[in-house]
């Protein structure tokens, strides 16, 4: 289906749903459909990505499947979500290439990675390659100032690569905000993103079935979300240690660079495994099949980052360091150059787009209590 198509569908679908408006109450993207009486391309790309997919407004319509209206919001939204993905990134070529198998080429981009970091060292320290380097030196491996060169400038494409993907989303829906009220609505709506408000739909748990209630969905979100941002804190103090104070890697198992990778490791491990083992059991008449590559590729990242670095921690005195390190910094660094192309991208989006909604809403309702008095 064509994007034109899809944006026709999303607006018959909002079109029912403005009449009924039997989910007002469920989450935000009902209230914010009700703000608007027709629906543009621009609208349904917000729409969308205000959606959580939880999937409780398809088990409670009353024009779902099979009923000749065939109303089903989540996967009409997680559709238009997805297309949004592709329309908003830069450059929008890598993303054509990322959606059509990005499986393959997460594996593909870690896998040259790896391979050429250890041709690398081969050539330039090949003693380090056969383990004959100092335990838990990485810089014996490879030096800090080639690690800092990559990886900084890996960080400053990804950067300018999300910036200019969401500026994109926020010209196309509109979401610039007023002077007076754009502190407030930020912050109020990065806590309903961070604290992911909307995911359990009208209940106090999140659904995954007609039947069923649990936490695990928002808590293996929690789990995934902070520990990339422990992972990323880890980094920043180690970089801080080393450039500032001075104090190179390794650091003891008791410092905070080491206790704060090992907590977002944790993380971004028991996360991500719960949330392949969640995606299994949702109803898939509430997703998108196209959505499936991008959830298992970032899955995949994230294991193969947070799993290589523990083992190079726990095993970073062996003469298996030198391997393990070449293998979690392909990882990191493959994580990283597909953050703006993969199932990262719905965070950013789905941030500026609570941030629009509280902004709406603390807008009409000043509109109506100027109104009324």
């Amino acid at each position: 289906m064509s994007a034109e198509q899809l944006n026709q569908e999303g607006e018959r679908i909002m079109t029912i749903c403005n009449a009924c408006r039997y989910c007002e109450g469920f989450c935000a993207v009902f209230p914010a459909m009700e703000k608007r009486l027709t629906f543009t391309a621009a609208d349904m790309s917000y729409l969308a990505n205000l959606c959580h997919g939880c999937g409780e407004c398809l088990r409670s319509c009353q024009y779902e499947p099979p009923h000749p209206f065939d109303v089903n919001v989540p996967r009409t939204l997680a559709n238009i979500r997805l297309q949004s993905y592709e329309q908003y990134c830069w450059p929008q070529p890598l993303a054509a290439a990322f959606r059509s198998n990005a499986l393959a080429t997460v594996l593909g981009i870690a896998g040259t990675l790896a391979v050429g970091m250890a041709l690398a060292v081969a050539i330039i320290n090949h003693h380090a390659l056969i383990g004959a380097s100092d335990h838990a030196n990485f810089y014996a491996v490879l030096s800090h100032r080639v690690m800092a060169t990559v990886f900084s400038a890996v960080f400053v494409f990804v950067i300018a690569a999300c910036a200019i993907a969401v500026g994109r989303y926020l010209k196309d829906t509109g979401s610039q905000f007023d002077h007076a009220e754009s502190g407030g609505s930020v912050i109020a709506g990065l806590r309903d993103a961070f604290s992911l408000k909307y995911m359990h739909g009208s209940g106090a748990d999140c659904t995954t079935d007609e039947n069923s209630r649990t936490p695990w969905r928002r808590w293996f979100h929690h789990f995934t979300f902070y520990g990339f941002l422990s992972c990323f804190a880890s980094t920043a103090v180690a970089t801080i240690y080393d450039v500032i104070d001075g104090w190179p890697a390794p650091y003891p198992l008791l410092s905070l660079p080491v206790m704060l990778g090992v907590i977002g490791g944790v993380g971004l491990t028991v996360g991500p495994i719960g949330l392949w083992i969640i995606r299994r059991r949702i109803d898939p008449a509430t997703l998108d099949p196209g959505e499936a590559g991008l959830s298992r590729a970032f899955i995949l990242t994230l294991l193969l980052t947070s799993v290589s670095g523990l083992a190079l921690l726990a095993f970073r005195d062996t003469m298996e360091m030198t391997l393990l390190l070449i293998a979690h910094l392909a990882a990191v660094m493959t994580l990283f150059a597909t953050l703006p192309y993969g199932k990262f991208v719905h965070g950013l989006y789905r941030a500026a787009a609570l941030i629009q909604y509280v902004r709406e809403s603390r807008s009409a309702a000043k509109t109506t209590a100027d109104a009324a008095g």
